[in-house]
């Protein structure tokens, strides 16, 4: 018992490594099943889903679906156990008529991920059909004078059936004069005659009863007669004979309607009316044929009478009588096998299914956009088609799956970017002389994925704002743009605040990017703001970029001139006689501001008031003219105006004054005015040079600025 567990045991994990290789075989090919037709529905075909090493439980997720190439739903599948079963009833005659291998193609479409599996299903020949005679009775007319071994055409029997179950075989009942010959070769096709094996006598019996039966091959074994009636006459004793016993003829479908087929031609050794033939058409296979032929009874020219369809029509069979005019008359027999070639008379046809569209644009070489399959009704090379892809330089390609059937791949790398839409032709070209083709146009959107930054046009921006600007004031717009589209390509922004807190003077609108200035600048505070505006799109996972945002504050001139180190109440003393151009003292001013607006200048305010003159720039004091002793003891107070070169510009006075005392009090003014800081130095003034020069530089850089933008 051991044993046999054991034996048990290798056997079934020797069929489940048959059953996995076979799955995976089968999943790079075809799958093949086979099952009788007129089988119940609900019959067994196969475990489908376990032959494509498909689990059950994913046949509905993944949207498992069959799509029969040009048949009916005969076969379905059980999403429950994965099990294909008959659906309705096959009838493989009426599926194929002779073909002696039926199939039905099925295809297996499963998405997410996108497969396709070929799947054939044989459709097995069962006897169903019994061997049938074109009719019910078959006459003869047998003149007795006819010699023994004379044979005699008999009309065969038919089964729709294929293979061993149509091979008909045939007996007749038992008789002393007549026998069988059945014949059945590729060269002449099938033949059945009946032999005359005794001479006849009318005197005794002028007509004979047999009974042919017909058996086929199949098991069970069907059967179908006929009764032959042989009428025994007199007489015409030589009947029409045929040149030729077969004709074979080949006919291109495309030939007109009249074209010559062939001109029998059948003689009568008689004399007189018994030598006078009419032709008929005795038996035509198929029947349809009939209908696109004619036969001339008087010259036996068969002509095509109709359009042929190599696609409906490959071959016929005609039986033709040729019978004489005697009494009784006789008749001849000979038979017309016509072939009919194919010519390319039909163009290719494309089929695309399940198109995968859009295409994301980070989608990876390989992948499945679309399932193609191409037909050609025409056969040999006129039926065999290659497909191609126009035009060329695409990033896609055709990969051939099965027989006849492709898959529209991606070959390289998109960029919706670049371009945002394919328009492909796919096109079909069969080998016939000359070629027929026949194309089907597919459209292929990219849809778009969030591969790029917000960029801004330029790295850095500098804007020059003015100080005592409103609060809220708009100065600045930036703007960064985003190739990708719909959410991809929203963009907002914000300020970078990690290095430098920027909340209490500068926002930016998150949607338009302008710049708000939040309080008014100070240039005396602050001269400039260096900061980042950051954009980031709106996309999963959003990208985000940056840019360098400079804010120079340009002053305004807002401050006034302020005069310090000035004591009026302490007037300068000056001894007189003095000489024209002499230093009394100096008026020192400073401005807040900065350039132009921070230059100063002085003026009196009334320059007729005395011997008196202020340096322009320098702010010192200076006698005009000589001053004598005689206008000694006299005190005179100076209006002196100090103005900055703003626009507009803002000024400001000082008082200063002058006492004028004799020679005895010089010592004491000089060294009042040494206090004052009066001197004799040079009128330019150190501090104002330093201001000229910081001017002219601040203009330059502020030219340069310009330019480089």
């Amino acid at each position: 018992m051991v044993v046999l567990h054991q034996c048990s045991l290798v056997r079934s994990w020797l069929l489940r490594l048959i059953l996995l290789h076979t799955a995976c075989e089968m999943g790079r090919g075809q799958l093949h099943y086979s099952v009788a037709e007129e089988s119940q529905h609900g019959t067994f075909v196969g475990h489908i889903a376990q032959d494509l090493g498909l689990e059950v439980g994913d046949l509905m997720p993944r949207m498992f679906r069959m799509v029969s190439q040009g048949r009916r739903d005969y076969l379905e599948v059980n999403l429950q156990n994965g099990i294909l079963f008959v659906n309705s009833r096959i009838d493989r005659e009426e599926l194929c008529t002779k073909m002696p291998v039926c199939t039905i193609n099925l295809e297996v479409i499963l998405e997410n991920p996108l497969r396709v599996f070929h799947v054939e299903v044989e459709i097995k020949d069962i006897n169903d059909n019994a061997p049938v005679f074109p009719a019910a009775e078959q006459t003869l007319v047998i003149a007795e004078s006819v010699s023994p071994g004379s044979s005699f055409p008999l009309e065969g029997a038919s089964d729709d059936d294929v293979g061993s179950n149509s091979h008909v075989s045939y007996k007749i009942s038992p008789n002393e004069h007549f026998t069988l010959d059945f014949q059945n070769n590729d060269e002449h096709g099938e033949s059945l005659v009946l032999v005359l094996k005794k001479p006849l006598d009318r005197e005794l019996t002028h007509m004979h009863n047999l009974l042919l039966t017909a058996t086929d091959g199949g098991k069970p074994q069907q059967t179908g007669t006929v009764h032959i009636v042989i009428n025994v006459l007199d007489a015409n004793d030589n009947g029409p004979v045929f040149n030729q016993s077969v004709y074979k003829i080949k006919l291109l479908e495309n030939a007109t309607v009249g074209t010559l087929i062939v001109s029998l031609n059948a003689t009568d050794l008689d004399e007189g009316i018994n030598k006078d033939i009419m032709y008929s058409m005795r038996t035509v296979n198929p029947q349809n044929v009939g209908e696109l032929i004619s036969l001339d009874p008087k010259t036996g020219q068969i002509r095509l009478n109709g359009e042929l369809d190599f696609e409906s029509i490959t071959s016929a069979e005609i039986g033709i009588e040729a019978t004489d005019k005697g009494l009784p008359p006789i008749k001849g027999h000979c038979k017309v096998l016509i072939e009919v070639l194919d010519v390319n008379d039909n163009a290719p046809e494309v089929t695309v299914s399940s198109l995968s569209v859009p295409v994301p644009e980070n989608s990876s070489p390989g992948t499945v956009v679309a399932l193609i399959s191409i037909s050609d009704r025409d056969s040999g090379a006129n039926g065999q088609v290659t497909c191609s892809l126009w035009p060329s330089g695409l990033p896609f390609k055709l990969t051939s799956t099965f027989k006849n059937y492709y898959s529209l791949v991606l070959a390289e790398p998109l960029d919706r970017e670049q371009v945002a839409e394919y328009s492909l032709v796919l096109i079909a070209q069969d080998q016939g002389d000359p070629p027929l083709t026949a194309s089907s146009s597919v459209v292929v959107p990219i849809s778009d994925v969030n591969d790029n930054a917000p960029t801004f046009a330029q790295p850095s921006y500098t804007v020059f704002v003015r100080e005592n600007n409103p609060p809220g004031a708009h100065i600045f717009t930036v703007s960064a743009s985003d190739p990708d589209v719909a959410e991809n390509a929203l963009v907002s922004y914000w300020l970078d605040e990690k290095l430098w807190p920027l909340s209490s003077y500068i926002s930016v609108h998150s949607e338009s990017g302008k710049l708000y200035a939040l309080q008014p600048l100070d240039y005396e505070e602050m001269k400039l703001l260096e900061f980042q505006v950051r954009a980031k799109d709106a996309g999963l996972p959003s990208l985000c970029g940056n840019v360098t945002v400079q804010v120079f504050v340009l002053d305004e001139n807002d401050n006034a001139p302020a005069v310090s180190g000035l004591a009026e109440d302490t007037p300068i003393q000056v001894k007189v006689p003095v000489a024209a151009g002499h230093l009394v003292g100096k008026i020192h001013a400073l401005d807040g501001d900065s350039g132009y607006n921070a230059w100063l200048r002085y003026e009196l305010f009334d320059a007729s008031s005395g011997p008196w003159r202020v340096g322009l720039y320098s702010g010192e004091i200076s006698t005009t003219r000589a001053l004598e002793e005689s206008e000694g003891n006299i005190i005179q107070s100076l209006l002196v105006l100090v103005k900055d070169h703003g626009n507009p510009a803002l000024s400001t006075t000082a008082t200063f004054s002058v006492s004028l005392v004799a020679s005895a009090q010089a010592v004491q003014s000089d060294a009042h005015l040494s206090r004052m800081g009066g001197s004799r130095k040079p009128l330019a003034d150190t501090a104002n040079l330093y201001l000229i020069i910081a001017i002219c530089s601040v203009s330059s850089l502020f030219l340069l600025v310009i330019l480089s933008r």
